[in-house]
């Protein structure tokens, strides 16, 4: 571009009011100033913009052509202005999260009706699948954030811990349980265990291993609502998570296995992008996260 933008807001705000005085008052500068301003713009052009007259100024041909253009970009930076303000405020944009249904159901619901009551105008966009598929969609642009179950790594998230979640070994309730079982015990137990590609599974067998002993379930499911309905149906016995299962441990459908020591704990994080800012929606709903 041959002309500094600021000379076209003065030859536009000169062109609208047809005064330099009203201008220069407009644009809080001096009247000389806008004089010199359109002297060094119609030089650069190599045409002349305005003729003066007894009432003020007005354009030439050349310069009601090159107005009509100034003006539509003005426009057009003006809405784009108007724009970020309303996603600065959240009156528009969207919020695209990653998240499996057991952590939506358990963990997101009720943060995700006080982020639309408080931000209504921000659309919500959500999508689901394994913890380390979900970490993907973040680095490709198709998630601001990821919940996940931990521990996961990647160099290129920050991944943080938002919720904390305990593992257990359940039962259906007919199930004739010890009175205390050890982690070589449980091993022994027709076990169904999630699939071995979710982090989940993926803890269990390292922390396990660490104990030098070694998981052979005897079902292998994907979804965690299932591990729950299994057990119930006494087809063997579940490792889930306490946090998600609290209602069918209440209403007896399941029962806990007294585990002696009880599995560490773990969290659930949330993952998003190490070297690139947050949108307002997705911050706005990590703060209320936290």
């Amino acid at each position: 571009m041959k002309t500094k933008l600021d000379y076209y807001r003065v030859f536009y705000e000169t062109a609208r009011c047809r005064s330099f005085s009203d201008a220069a008052q407009h644009l809080y500068i001096s009247q000389s100033a806008i004089s010199q301003c359109i002297h060094q713009l119609e030089d650069a052009l190599g045409v002349k913009l305005f003729i003066r007259t007894r009432q003020g100024v007005s354009l030439t041909n050349e310069g009601q052509l090159l107005f009509l253009k100034v003006e539509s970009a003005i426009n057009s930076i003006e809405q784009g202005e108007s724009q970020l303000e309303r996603l600065r405020h959240l009156e528009s944009g969207e919020l695209k999260i990653a998240a499996g249904d057991s952590i939506t159901s358990h963990f997101l619901l009720k943060p995700l009706e006080e982020f639309h009551a408080s931000y209504p105008d921000v659309r919500i966009e959500m999508a689901n699948s394994y913890s380390s598929q979900m970490l993907s969609l973040v680095k490709e642009g198709k998630a601001d954030l990821a919940f996940v179950n931990m521990p996961l790594t990647d160099d290129e998230l920050v991944i943080e811990p938002c919720f904390e979640i305990n593992d257990i070994f359940v039962c259906g309730p007919d199930f004739e349980t010890k009175s205390s079982y050890s982690w070589k015990d449980v091993a022994d137990l027709p076990l169904i265990l999630l699939e071995k590609n979710s982090s989940s599974r993926r803890f269990l067998n390292a922390i396990f291993k660490e104990k030098k002993i070694s998981l052979h379930p005897q079902i292998e499911i994907a979804a965690h609502d299932l591990l729950i309905r299994f057990a119930s149906i006494h087809l063997g016995v579940s490792c889930v998570i306490e946090q998600f299962s609290e209602e069918e441990l209440k209403k007896g459908l399941i029962k806990k296995l007294p585990l002696n020591p009880p599995l560490p704990s773990r969290s659930i994080g949330c993952a998003y992008l190490k070297n690139a800012p947050l949108s307002y929606a997705a911050k706005a709903f990590l703060d209320l996260i936290k």
